[in-house]
């Protein structure tokens, strides 16, 4: 009996959610702020359920970046790089989130969601057509420092990590927000990848759970992944500001 209400009520709940998550992350980020509630709502400890997440964060990085391949945009061997910077503070910071908890870390991440509202909203326009991507020698050697602090954060609990990300690629690398969201995917798929293995080995997945919940991101990220490139740059960034404004909200009253 306890079966079947599993069926009937939490899978198709955690896809359902699994769904909006992977498209979010993929448009913006925040996702994890409806996943990570939900698996505790189930019933899962705060580590079990930050480790299962990644099953999820996973699969629709990995949907996604199949998505914007087929749609011809990558930013390779660039995104490959700060991957692997990311992946060796996300081990780092995975491992201090299986003992560790997140609070202190979600009070900060509001007041930078809010300076990051502010910078979009206020922030002078830049011509990209006159001015050249920022992806080699000293850029890309800064590029992979930044990206190692903010693998570590990844690492830890991943909330909101994507709009930080797309922030530092949009300004620093002066990648359009098009090509930001298919490098932040593949730099998010190589060093979770890292923060899975982590949490497996701690034995804090709940892999049902993670299994079911990364059944609606990979379809989430897929379809938001080619829709993005069709919509273009104004409505990623539109969708932005608003997930930003939500996420900023919930991290610190909630």
């Amino acid at each position: 009996m306890l079966m079947i209400n599993e069926f009937i009520c939490e899978y198709p709940l955690l896809i359902i959610v699994g769904f909006i998550a992977g498209f979010m992350n993929t448009m913006a980020g925040g996702g994890s702020l409806l996943t990570l509630p939900l698996l505790i709502f189930l019933g899962l400890p705060a580590a079990v359920a930050n480790g299962t997440n990644r099953v999820a964060i996973f699969m629709s990085t990995l949907s996604a970046t199949a998505g914007f391949k087929s749609k011809g945009v990558s930013n390779f061997p660039f995104n490959i790089y700060l991957g692997f910077s990311g992946l060796i503070g996300a081990l780092i910071g995975a491992r201090i989130a299986i003992d560790i908890k997140g609070e202190l870390f979600n009070k900060i991440l509001a007041v930078i969601m809010i300076l990051v509202v502010v910078l979009i909203i206020f922030k002078p326009k830049i011509n990209y057509s006159d001015l050249l991507e920022r992806l080699k020698g000293k850029h890309l050697f800064i590029s992979m420092i930044a990206f190692f602090f903010i693998g570590i954060y990844g690492g830890f609990i991943n909330a909101g990590i994507g709009f930080v990300i797309m922030l530092f690629l949009h300004y620093y690398n002066r990648l359009n927000l098009v090509k930001v969201n298919a490098t932040k995917v593949v730099i998010v798929l190589i060093y979770t990848t890292g923060a899975l293995v982590t949490f497996a080995l701690a034995d804090k997945v709940n892999w049902t759970y993670g299994l079911f919940l990364a059944t609606g991101n990979f379809i989430g990220g897929w379809t938001s992944s080619r829709w993005s490139v069709k919509k273009g740059e104004k409505t990623i960034k539109a969708f932005l500001v608003v997930m930003v404004i939500i996420m900023s909200f919930k991290l610190w009253f909630f």
